[in-house]
């Protein structure tokens, strides 16, 4: 008889590299903004049954899956294509948390699809999805490197002087990402996209604290 989580009707992908060396580093924005909705969502993540750890909850009366890729960044498409294989779903049914160097800190932005942006994440999830089409939330870490320097950047921590923007970023991130497992690509995009440039802020429909 199956659980009442065998269902998720949308799933949450957090891109990262596992292991405390990784934790704190730009690259690891999407785990951080996770892990927040899974505080919001009152739910643990545990290894699941592929390369991910995953947890399943109830948010706004839909069955929601979070889930980590336990593979290094370059290789998170396994993960997702386990994920969707496993709870059959489709690529438009997974939200794909990534950083963007091309945004400044604390900006977010929702897209319903594109390329990978020369984003090795994203890169491994059109190559194993066979698609660009699968909505991600875009988390700004800046672009304050050099010519040749940017996997140094990116595997790098915030530095404390930004701290507080990326603490705030990670909260409009948890936002974003359960008003789009509750509404949609589009009401998230409404809801979210132009919040850092005077848009719509704290509307109906957000997520409440």
């Amino acid at each position: 008889m199956p659980t009442p989580h065998a269902s998720p009707t949308r799933i949450l992908l957090g891109l990262g590299n596992p292991g405390s060396r990784y934790a704190a580093t730009r690259h690891n924005i999407g785990w951080m903004a996770l892990d927040a909705a899974a505080k919001q969502m009152k739910v643990e993540l545990q290894p699941g049954h592929g390369d991910y750890w995953e947890a399943v909850g109830v948010w706004q009366g839909r069955q929601i899956l979070l889930a980590k890729p336990t593979t290094y960044m370059n290789n998170s498409g396994t993960a997702a294509a386990q994920l969707l294989e496993r709870y059959n779903r489709t690529p438009a049914d997974l939200l794909v948390i990534v950083d963007e160097f091309q945004f400044p800190v604390g900006k977010i932005q929702i897209k319903p699809s594109g390329s990978s942006g020369g984003h090795n994440g994203l890169e491994s999830l059109i190559y194993h999805l066979e698609t660009r089409d699968f909505p991600r939330l875009r988390c700004g870490i800046g672009r304050d490197f050099g010519p040749g320097q940017m996997a140094d950047y990116v595997l790098a921590p915030f530095p404390a002087e930004q701290q507080q923007a990326v603490e705030q970023m990670i909260l409009q991130a948890r936002d974003a990402m359960l008003d789009w497992a509750a509404h949609g690509t589009e009401r998230a995009m409404v809801l979210h996209n132009k919040l850092r440039d005077g848009g719509r802020g704290n509307v109906e429909g957000r997520t409440q604290e």
